[in-house]
């Protein structure tokens, strides 16, 4: 069968390590081309929650994860030609240095990874402070180890005008790749760090601000003209549409917890639910005092509920109907801050302990180290949501742990082969630390979708 190439103008940035400043950039370019009036979308390599956040509730511009690890490379392409709508320009945002993937060495799940299923061209962001002349064979190793030629231009980022106007010369002189202009160093546009990560849009002051500053800066020492016709190269490839998954049954209300505790979620995983019939109802758990009326399920995301531990406990309505549900047969997901809450106490990282559900009787604690960090594969020990031998795929990232983690699945790290019990499961509840990406084994969300049909008849 032949199938129409569709061509999207798009560009990925990059780095060439982790804390390069490629968040900023991304930031202040997609502001600036919304400026410009050309409705960007976004996508952001990897399994993090956060920057897309940034890129959707600060800039405004529709943003989701594209990752290789989670999808094969044609169901990658088939997200990236979704809601396309009347952009006429995607920015994919990369992550952490432009090779490293899986382990951190390999290609599986890099940002060269996934430009090169894309057919996308690369620009490369270089923190140029403190360099001089070494920045060219440092540039040069990157040219000569991208074997696609997909490096189209390069930013200097926290460097000064009278550096960039000496360096930028020799760089396009002797390495024949265009430099689109520098980002000088600014203390005030620093987006602060976490643990976790990034910190929530939220707890950043003026952010907006922030970013209209950002893309004002870069609009005068970067050419946009450049990048846009960079990003017009873009390779097209075979139009593929993604199958939609036809609902199942009725439609079916979900209560979903979404507040500033709880709001780690996959745009792709609540599409999916949709499609097969949920009608997801957002709820607070630091605010609402009772549960959605007619819900048939729960599903409570990740998040950061250690730092609203004081505003948890003491909405004890909330706490209290969340477990008579549970208690009483109710469906429900929970994963990492969700599972968290479930707990009968939560210990954070100052030692203070705060009551939780108390659907579990354990209590969950701070470690001061990440644990069992990276993608992971789960497969169950008794077949339930998943069919038997079959695994879906996911992604691990906390600092906090609990005194039974569950022993109904097995996760599994796909680099190393390490692997460890997990999950509190039954036909009706799926309870752990991996965040899971539905769309990798959709038979999950179709499981807890029929429980909560079965719910809903009685």
């Amino acid at each position: 069968m032949n199938h129409q190439k569709k061509n999207i103008p798009g560009i990925m940035v990059a780095a060439v390590k982790s804390g390069s400043g490629k968040t900023m950039i991304t930031c202040a370019l997609l502001e600036a081309f919304k400026q410009k009036g050309l409705k960007p979308r976004a996508f952001k390599c990897g399994p993090d929650f956060i920057d897309p956040m940034f890129h959707q509730e600060i800039i405004g511009v529709p943003s989701r994860n594209l990752d290789t690890f989670f999808s094969d490379e044609q169901q990658v392409r088939e997200l990236f030609l979704e809601d396309v709508g009347e952009s006429k320009i995607t920015v994919v945002e990369g992550v952490m240095g432009l090779f490293d993937g899986l382990l951190g060495i390999r290609e599986e799940g890099s940002a060269y990874h996934l430009a090169s299923v894309l057919k996308m061209p690369i620009l490369l962001v270089v923190d140029a402070h403190g360099m001089g002349r070494s920045i060219l064979p440092l540039l040069a190793g990157f040219l000569q180890y991208d074997k696609e030629k997909r490096i189209c231009g390069v930013i200097l980022n926290r460097t000064t005008d009278s550096f960039y106007r000496t360096i930028a010369p020799l760089i396009e002189q002797e390495l024949k790749i265009s430099v689109f202009g520098f980002f000088p160093e600014r203390k005030d546009l620093k987006i602060e760090s976490r643990h976790l990560g990034l910190r929530l849009p939220g707890e950043i002051d003026d952010l907006r601000k922030q970013t209209r500053q950002a893309a004002e800066i870069l609009k005068e020492h970067v050419s946009l003209d450049k990048i846009l016709i960079a990003a017009e190269q873009k390779q097209p490839f075979a139009e593929n549409k993604r199958k939609t998954v036809s609902a199942a049954g009725c439609k079916v209300k979900v209560g979903i917890a979404k507040d500033a505790a709880f709001c780690f979620y996959y745009e792709d995983n609540l599409r999916l639910l949709r499609e097969m019939g949920a009608e997801l109802i957002p709820f607070s758990p630091l605010r609402d005092r009772k549960l959605p009326e007619g819900i048939s399920g729960i599903i409570l995301g990740g998040g950061y509920p250690e730092l609203y531990g004081a505003e948890l406990e003491a909405n004890d309505v909330m706490r209290k109907e969340i477990k008579y549900a549970l208690e009483h047969g109710m469906p429900s997901l929970a994963e990492c801050g969700g599972f968290m809450y479930l707990h009968k106490e939560l210990v954070d990282e100052k030692g203070d302990s705060y009551r939780m559900c108390g659907v579990l009787p354990e209590k969950c604690f701070y470690t001061g180290k990440l644990v069992r960090f990276g993608y992971v594969e789960v497969r169950e020990d008794k077949a339930c949501f998943l069919k038997e031998k079959e695994s879906i795929r996911g992604h691990e990232f906390h600092y906090y742990d609990s005194e039974k983690n569950g022993a109904d699945c097995i996760a599994t790290k796909p680099t190393t082969g390490k692997n460890w019990n997990c999950v509190h499961e039954t036909e009706k509840s799926f309870w752990g630390f991996p965040h899971l990406y539905y769309p990798s084994n959709p038979d999950f969300a179709e499981h807890f979708l029929k429980a909560a049909r079965q719910y809903k008849k009685r």
